[in-house]
Parts: structure tokens; sequence; C-alpha cells
């Protein structure tokens, strides 16, 4: 009898745990991980500032997404944060409410829903984060077609395209570097089932640790979280925008419809586009959604200007219409 109370106490702290979780904490965010954009550091910002418990959220955008839609009826989340792609989905999908945070209008236009779904925060340059010590004296890679490359067997790493926002956005830099389009998918899909020969490593979530250890020694990843390898991580880092060219990424922030903190929420958000808060994303390496100038100390350690001119801007809602066709191709032809 004891062994049977203990077990079903077990079961029911299992079943309540995760909605303790929720009310201790004053803001839910989905997909604000620590290890991902410096989300820890603004965070603890966002505690010291306003007072509020942040916990944190190791999703993708893709399983945010499917988490805020699971719990329409009775939302648990406050904010959402996502690539781009999937803050449109969730418009369209009915996962959010209109809001539109403190400096909005600062933001450019083509970075914001008109309706103030979802907000740009901050912005990333997709590229390879290469472990260099990890490669084993092989050369750091210089372009998307090296990869290919037997001697890379093993080493390469890409987050899943049709979970991650950052494996889309991957597959979207490789496919317009390879002289695709939005309507014309097939360079990027002939380049990852090529890449299948060499062994690749697709995870579904972020994957930083497994760069810095050494486990993953290229990956498909953005220039703020390379930097912050090279800058403040043992061990010998660097960042590519390879030679045939990449693209730029928005990252999106919108409030969850009905959500339960609603207010608390709002104020979050004024945050994340305050001066502090956009100047706290620029000591992570990323890229202010706002035009705020770099710090000079920050500027000094991103690429020379010649390289990031390799990277694009990309119509962001073109491919996210075009989305679900190249993920089912891609399930059905490389995965």
């Amino acid at each position: 009898m004891k062994v049977f109370r203990a077990l079903l106490a077990a079961m029911v702290l299992s079943i309540f745990a995760p909605w303790h979780a929720a009310q201790a904490a004053d803001v839910i965010c989905y997909n604000c991980p620590p290890e991902w954009a410096d989300w820890a550091t603004m965070l603890k910002s966002i505690k010291t500032d306003l007072g509020y418990d942040i916990p944190h959220d190791n999703k993708n955008s893709g399983q945010a997404l499917a988490q805020i839609l699971a719990e329409k009826a009775n939302p648990v989340g406050d904010i959402g944060y996502f690539g781009v792609t999937f803050g449109m989905k969730a418009k369209t999908q009915g996962a959010l409410e209109p809001y539109k945070p403190a400096h909005w209008d600062q933001v450019d236009a083509g970075l914001k829903d008109t309706d103030g779904y979802w907000t740009t925060i901050h912005s990333g340059t997709l590229g390879l984060f290469v472990n260099k010590d990890a490669l084993g004296g092989k050369p750091v890679p210089a372009c998307w077609k090296d990869l290919l490359k037997p001697e890379y067997k093993g080493m390469v790493g890409y987050l899943d395209p049709s979970s991650a926002a950052v494996g889309y956005v991957g597959a979207v830099a490789v496919n317009l570097a390879l002289g695709g389009s939005a309507q014309d998918f097939n360079p990027g899909l002939n380049f990852f089932k090529e890449l299948q020969k060499n062994q690749p490593i697709v995870p579904k979530q972020t994957s930083y640790a497994r760069v810095v250890s050494g486990e993953m020694p290229i990956l498909f990843d953005y220039d703020f979280n390379a930097y912050r390898a090279k800058y403040t991580e043992k061990g010998n880092f660097e960042f590519v925008i390879p030679c045939e060219g990449s693209v730029v990424f928005p990252y999106v922030v919108g409030l969850v419809k009905n959500a339960p903190d609603k207010e608390k929420a709002k104020k979050v958000m004024d945050y994340l586009l305050s001066d502090k808060g956009q100047a706290i994303w620029t000591n992570a390496y990323l890229r202010p959604a706002r035009k705020i100038e770099l710090p000079a100390a920050v500027k000094s350690k991103f690429l020379p200007d010649s390289d990031y001119a390799r990277a694009k801007s990309v119509d962001w809602g073109e491919m996210e219409s075009v989305q679900k066709a190249f993920t089912d191709r891609y399930l059905a032809e490389v995965r």
C-alpha cells in the first residue's frame, strides 16, 4: 500500500509540477532559452528593473507555437518569441493578440506587423559557427559547398528546418546562395541531399553548448552565438559568412492571446524595445531592431562590413508562404 501511495503521489506531482512552475512566475515567455541570444542576461535585467520572474524556456520557435496553440482554450504562456516566419504563422493561426510596445514606431515597417501582432526585437546574420580546435587540423570552411567535402564527414550540424526557425533560415540561405528562389528550392534541397552523405548532425533545439564542447565542430548558426563563443569561451571559435552569400533574419515577440498576465507581459515587451533592452542585445552581438548605433567595442568584434555585404535581407513574408512546401519536400526527400 505504501508503495502504491508513493507512486500515486509521484504521479500527482508530475502532473501538477508545470502548473506550479507557471504559478510561481510573473510572466511566462515561451522560447526564451538562456543559451540563445543571451536571454539569461535579459531575464536577469528584467528581474532587477521590473521585479518580474520569468523562467528559462528551452523550446524552439515551432515548439513554442505548438504549445501556445495546444493551450489556446486555457492559456499558460504570456509572450512568444519566434523567428519571424513563425511569428507570422502565430498571427494567422490566432495564437496572438495585437500590442504595440513602447518605441514600436521606431522599428522599420518591414520588421513589424502593421497591426502589432509581432514586432522584431533583434536580428542575426546566418553563417557557420566553427570550433577550430575540433576540426582536427582541417581548414575552416569558407563556402557552403566546402561542407560537402568528405573531410568534414560527421562534423557539420544544422537545426531541423522542419521545426526550428534557424533551421529554415539556414535552408533559405543555402538555397538563395546557390541560385534558388522562393519558387525554386531545388538548389537547397539538392545541397541537403548531398550533405546527407557526410552524416550531418540535425538536432531540433539550440546547440551552442555542443559546438563549444567540440561535439559538433561546425554549425549553421547566427553571428551572435559565434561571437559569444569567440569572446567568452575557452577555445578557438570563428564565424564565417559563406563565400556564396547568406541572409539576415529577424526575431520577434508577440503577446499571447488572452495571456493570463497580460499587463506584466506588455511591460516586458516594452522593456525589450527600450534603450536599455536594446543595448543588452548589442552586448550579446545582436543587431537591435531600433536604429541604435553599435558600441565601438562591440562593432570591432564583428567581421568587416565587406563580409556582411554578402548577407542579404529577404522578404520573409514570401518565405513564410512557401515554408510548408519546402518542409514537406525536405521531410520527403532528405529525411
